[in-house]
């Protein structure tokens, strides 16, 4: 074969150029007009239907998984945490407009669980100065529900150390905004719990859980449901404010009634500062790659 010679990639036109071709075609026909005429992929109606699900799932599962890997990330530090935890500042304001004792007695507990805050953006930071490894590949990027509150501490403590950082938000009744500390090619919305779940521990390497309510009792109970299984392999699980965690949960009381064992209590460690979970993190990662090498 002449060595000028050159063999295409494809024969096929590309996607787009279908697309492109079917957006611009004329026609206006019955058979034309009508939605059965519809490039599949591009036929929002077709794609909504309840028939369609698994393939909904796919494309949910598939368009995170594509962009991560394009970006180079192998692995995630995860962030759980409530979305109603403001930082000390906004605490303190919303203590001072409380006009009932109850509202004041939620107020002043807001602002006591506000210094998590601090700690959730500190420990962004930290995760953050993780190296790429010899490959290339980025380590402990931190990942967060995307939204504001504890979630946008960690984001922002990525973005403090000109970092890029992930989120993935849900599609919710009242609309939720992606913080302003996502990286934006790197903020992704889901209409399933399920796949967000999943992507939140496809590539987790450490989570930390703060004070959260129900959606942050799901994801971390899940996770540990997942570790006490064998679904997946160990690792390091924060639970951030002993007393708030330990108040809301009575896990020796769970030890006692015979429906967990008492060695699920060390799938997580009660931490406070940002140092301390970090330590454990490197600690743990440390510790497993010396077994491996022993």
């Amino acid at each position: 074969m002449n060595e000028d010679a050159r063999v295409p990639s494809r024969v096929f036109r590309r996607a787009e150029e279908d697309a492109e071709s079917a957006r611009t075609a004329g026609g206006g026909t019955p058979q034309t007009e009508d939605p059965a005429y519809r490039l599949a992929f591009q036929d929002l109606d077709f794609l909504l239907r309840e028939d369609l699900r698994p393939v909904r799932f796919q494309l949910e599962l598939l368009k995170p998984t594509l962009l991560l890997d394009e970006a180079e990330i192998e692995s995630l530090f995860v962030i759980y945490g409530s979305a109603r935890i403001p930082e000390p500042y906004k605490a303190q304001s919303l203590l001072e407009l409380a006009d009932t004792p109850e509202s004041k007695r939620v107020a002043e507990r807001l602002v006591a669980k506000s210094k998590y805050y601090d700690v959730a953006r500190e420990l962004g930071r930290l995760a953050s100065g993780c190296p790429r490894d010899e490959n290339g590949k980025r380590h402990f990027v931190v990942c967060s529900g995307g939204g504001p509150s504890i979630m946008e501490a960690a984001n922002r403590g990525a973005c403090d150390m000109g970092c890029e950082t992930v989120g993935l938000n849900i599609v919710l009744p009242h609309e939720q905004a992606p913080n302003p500390y996502v990286t934006p090619h790197l903020s992704f919305q889901f209409h399933y719990f399920a796949l967000r779940k999943m992507h939140f521990l496809l590539r987790a390497r450490a989570v930390a859980v703060f004070p959260g309510g129900f959606g942050t009792f799901d994801e971390s109970f899940e996770l540990l449901t997942l570790i006490q299984t064998g679904k997946i392999e160990p690792i390091p699980v924060l639970f951030y404010g002993k007393e708030f965690w330990t108040r809301v949960v009575n896990f020796e009381a769970l030890v006692e009634e015979g429906v967990i064992s008492p060695r699920d209590l060390n799938l997580f460690h009660f931490v406070e500062t940002a140092e301390e979970g970090w330590e454990i993190v490197q600690n743990f990662w440390r510790n497993r790659r010396d077994s491996q090498q022993d």
